[in-house]
């Protein structure tokens, strides 16, 4: 076990030193998301005009749930990680993992975990300048059970986001090209993750089913427990199916890379 920490511990540290070197590039688009942000402000807070309440929520409850999801997307979001896997496999990089006791799927979220504390804390230095901007609107409920629960609902979405891009990656076994699957999940996960508004605002019928998706528990789910959208029996009830999914799609993973494999030609690399 010792060696094994040790193993994966060096693999964490070479992806952080080499995501270091693209700092520039995550601060920028950090600061290129203060755009987006603020035209988020805009929108809403026309929408509030006349209105103190939408969906049974605030104009600063609303505007904290997008800080929060902005701040997430840094930590815990999938940025290029499909792409990477899948150049890896077409070029034959990956067959330097086929001979050597290191498992991939560890690897990779090793290298994941590293590069998203990089992005997640650089993210924080262009939010923390405009918090005196935008600090009045921030508002988050003071229950500790909150934060109890919704660090492992971040963790656990995490894992889904990154699963989700391994497996698109996997398909490189029998694609040449995944770009259209990953824009066709991009644009599902804007829509039923929560990034264009809070899914609470959908008809409680479709809200309901997207509780069901895993799509739900990649960047709304943890939002709505920090920022108070969803109650303490709803967050429970919201974990246990995210671990679901965390599980169904772990086991969707080992599938399609053993069935990858036996269509793997172990060429270059």
């Amino acid at each position: 076990m010792r060696l094994l920490i040790a193993k994966y511990r060096h693999v964490f540290s070479v992806g952080l030193q080499s995501n270091i070197v693209y700092r520039w590039n995550f601060a920028m688009r950090a600061a290129f998301s203060l755009i987006h942000l603020a035209f988020v402000f805009i929108l809403w807070r026309a929408a509030y005009q006349g209105e103190t309440t939408i969906g049974g929520f605030s104009l600063e409850q609303t505007l904290t749930y997008f800080v929060t999801l902005l701040v997430l997307q840094f930590f815990i979001g999938a940025f290029s990680e499909d792409y990477e896997i899948s150049e890896e496999i077409r070029s034959g990089l990956i067959n330097q993992f086929l001979t050597k006791p290191i498992n991939y799927f560890v690897y990779r979220f090793t290298i994941f975990v590293a590069a998203r504390l990089v992005s997640g804390l650089l993210a924080l230095i262009p939010l923390l300048l405009a918090l005196p901007l935008i600090g009045e609107f921030i508002t988050f409920p003071d229950e500790v059970w909150r934060l109890v629960l919704g660090l492992p609902a971040a963790f656990m979405s995490a894992l889904i986001q990154f699963t989700i891009a391994y497996i698109f990656g996997m398909l490189t076994f029998w694609f040449l090209e995944i770009q259209s699957f990953v824009i066709l999940s991009m644009t599902i996960e804007t829509l039923l993750g929560g990034q264009i508004f809070p899914l609470d605002l959908l008809p409680a019928t479709i809200y309901r089913i997207s509780q069901f998706l895993p799509y739900y528990y990649q960047m709304y789910f943890p939002a709505a427990i920090f920022t108070g959208r969803i109650d303490y029996a709803s967050a429970q009830q919201g974990l246990v199916i995210q671990a679901f999914w965390v599980v169904a799609l772990l086991g969707i993973a080992q599938l399609l890379w053993r069935r990858g494999l036996r269509e793997h030609t172990a060429v270059g690399g």
